[in-house]
């Protein structure tokens, strides 16, 4: 990786934009719905990046195949949709690479399995401007298949082999690898403290946003 990458592609949740205030929010609502205590919010963090689904189990103990699962997950996710981007921030650190990466030949973009219902609002209200954004409803596969990775590098401009891919989970490591992209880890995501996150094969790993930004800027630098 001894030269800058033209295209960085983000997962969203966990990655890019600092969103578990505002989904432990909706999640904690529903518990009050159904009379329980307020969760911690460590505990909803973690689950953050598995989805609206997981949530629902966190919260209620409803498996997705339980009768009542689908009426939480719409209470969720209507109580999130309220305010998206209440609490929800751009992670520090990361506003000069995306300013960095919106100037010609360099682009970034979003490949996210969050619905285009609560990504694009959300992306709106922070005033981010991905030049592609890829969310989980706009293709029939979803990561980890590569195919929205090479949506998102094609609408940039792009080759797979030109991109990194950058996300906080385990199949966002395996739809990097799917589609050719170099495949980059965040440890500042939302990671179940029992994931083995070491084992996911990335091709690097940066604990913290301000390492990744400084990595990319010390490639520029070097590659000029």
């Amino acid at each position: 990786m001894s030269h800058a990458p033209l295209g960085l592609l983000f997962d969203l949740d966990g990655t890019l934009v600092d969103t578990a205030p505002d989904l432990a929010r909706a999640t904690n609502a529903l518990r009050a719905h159904h009379g329980l205590d307020a969760l911690p919010f460590e505990v909803i963090r973690a689950q953050v990046s598995n989805g609206g689904s997981a949530l629902v189990t966190l919260a209620l103990g409803l498996e997705a195949t339980h009768p009542e699962h689908a009426t939480a997950r719409a209470f969720l996710l209507d109580s999130y949709a309220r305010d998206v981007a209440a609490e929800s921030r751009l992670f520090p650190g990361l506003e000069p690479l995306l300013a960095t990466w919106s100037q010609p030949p360099r682009a970034w973009g979003i490949v996210t399995n969050k619905p285009r219902a609560y990504a694009a609002p959300l992306i709106e209200a922070l005033g981010l401007t991905p030049g592609a954004l890829l969310c989980v409803d706009d293709l029939p596969v979803r990561k980890p298949a590569p195919e929205p990775l090479w949506a998102a590098a094609q609408r940039l401009g792009l080759s797979a082999e030109q991109c990194w891919y950058i996300g906080d989970h385990v199949r966002d490591m395996q739809a990097a690898q799917a589609a050719g992209m170099t495949a980059i880890a965040v440890g500042y995501g939302y990671i179940d403290e029992a994931e083995d996150r070491h084992s996911w094969r990335a091709d690097r790993w940066f604990e913290h946003p301000q390492d990744l930004t400084a990595a990319l800027v010390d490639l520029i630098a070097s590659s000029r």
